[in-house]
This record gives structure tokens, sequence and C-alpha cells, in this order.
């Protein structure tokens, strides 16, 4: 089956030195760019992390320090990634929760605040666990009917990689009016609906330390804006402000703005809090909810 695409779709995977957002590196960074017109083109590259691999790392992937030695630190390779991610969406096996989050950290780490608010972002894992409940291994023996063992070497971008890319099509197939009858079982070969059905979380920054929330009036039912679509406004998801409204927060906390700027978060969730308090800035006086 060929993906119905609209723009180019980048299917990737990251190896990392951990699976911490602020202090974890890429070590290895393996895509395939699907083109509308069918065209693939694929790349797979070590990153150095500027620190040692962990042994555990190393023992998973099969990648040690010398494989990255005279790699790239990803700052030599944002530019250029960043120049061919232009304009795509991107698709992964847990990518929504753990690969676009630190791939869009490493970015701002490098200096490029690369965008992906206008990429539909497609989850395998999430389209594979509503569906079947399973993990990559298994999604792969279900959708493509072979074992990933006999096919691939595990725990490497690039192979994993291969893995989600045929895993994804095979979903598509299975999923397909010309094989399933009932409307509850049919996944559109649409990059806005699947993207729409991997998504599993109202999260404003990446790291969920901020998440969207219906604005209730004093009846408790949601209200809407003038468009009819629910009015939705930025809360704080951890912590003594849980649950409040972050503009609300900002107003009368003014210094948990710098306390959370000068702490451990990602430069994602920063760059979120920072533009939530520019907006409320200019807007001072008006409404802190927007409809979303």
């Amino acid at each position: 089956m060929r993906l119905n695409l609209s723009k180019p779709l980048v299917v990737f995977d990251l190896e990392t030195t951990g699976l911490d957002l602020v202090r974890d590196r890429i070590i290895q960074i393996s895509y395939i760019k699907v083109m509308p017109s069918g065209e693939e083109q694929r790349e797979s590259l070590f990153v150095n992390p500027g620190r040692p691999i962990p042994s555990l790392v190393t023992e998973l992937t099969g990648i040690s320090d010398s494989d990255v030695a005279d790699a790239p630190v990803f700052k030599e390779v944002a530019a250029t990634l960043a120049a061919k991610f232009k304009g795509c969406d991107f698709a992964g096996y847990n990518s929504n929760h753990f690969d676009i989050p630190m791939l869009a950290e490493e970015f701002l780490r490098a200096g490029i605040d690369f965008d992906f608010s206008n990429a539909r972002l497609i989850d395998a894992q999430t389209i594979f666990h509503k569906m079947e409940q399973r993990n990559l291994a298994a999604a792969y023996k279900f959708y493509c009917g072979r074992k990933m063992s006999d096919d691939f070497e595990a725990h490497r971008a690039d192979q994993d990689t291969e893995a989600t890319y045929r895993v994804l099509m095979g979903e598509l197939d299975m999923y397909s009016p010309e094989r399933q009858t009932e409307p509850e079982r049919l996944l559109e070969n649409d990059m806005d609906c699947l993207a729409a059905f991997s998504k599993n979380n109202d999260n404003v920054d990446f790291a969920g330390r901020i998440v969207w929330k219906d604005v209730v009036g004093a009846d408790g039912k949601p209200l809407v804006g003038a468009d009819g679509k629910p009015m939705r406004q930025e809360v704080f998801n951890f912590g003594k402000h849980k649950g409040l409204p972050v503009a609300d927060v900002l107003r009368r906390d003014p210094g948990y703005f710098s306390w959370m700027m000068s702490g451990d978060f990602t430069y994602d969730t920063k760059q979120v809090l920072t533009r939530i308090r520019l907006r409320e800035l200019s807007n001072r006086g008006g409404a802190s909810c927007v409809v979303k």
C-alpha cells in the first residue's frame, strides 16, 4: 500500500543516551522521507552526544563511544536536518511521547526553533496500542507476518525505522475498507486522520507540564466561542499550581515564572511558558483563554 500524502512524511527513530529529555542526548537518528510521489529518501547518521554512552545503552543498541567518536555533534547537523524536515509530517513508534520531544529539545539546544505546530504527528505505537495493545515486535509479527528478529537487528534506529515504516503501511492495509466491515475498525489513509488518531493527550508542551483544559462557566458547563468551538486555556499539570490556569498563576505569582525558567525543565517547556507570558503581557486586561 502506498501512503496517501499531501506533503512529505518523515518516518524516523532516535537512539539516545537515555530517556531524560533535559539531560540525555541523541546518538543516532535515522529516517525515511516519503514524498507524495512515493519516492523514498533514507538517511541514518550517528551523533556524538558529547559525553560517554552508558554501558546499558551500548548493550541495548550496540552503539559504543567508538562508533560516535568521529561523528558530528547535533548542533553541526541541526540546520541541515531542519531544512530537510521543513514542511513535513512526522511518524514514528512512540514518537509523540519521546522522539518528537527529544528532537525538538535537541533543535532548541542547537539554537533552532523548529516549528512542529503545523506538522501532523503520527504515532504507529498509539495506533497499534489502540487497535491491538502490543509492542513493536508483536506489531511487526501481526501486521507483516514475520518475526522482527528474522528481518532486523533490534534496537538500532535504522532497523527500527524500517520496521516502523512497514508496520504503518501494514496498519493501513489491515484497517482498510477492503478488510474491515465494522466502522470502529476502519483507519483512513489520510495524514490528518492518522495524526488525530495518534494523539492521546492535550499537552501544550511536549513534556506535558502544561496542558489544555476546557474553560467552564459558573454552571460548570464548558464555554464556547463565537465559532461554536470550546474555549480552552493552558493549565499547569504539576506541582503546587496543578490544575490552575497558567495565565492566572503568572499574574498572581510572578516569581513562579523565574523559578521555572531557572529550573530543570526542558527548553520546550520554558519556550511555551514564555510565549504564554508574552501573550498575557500584550493582552493584559483581556481574556486569558483561547478557542482551540
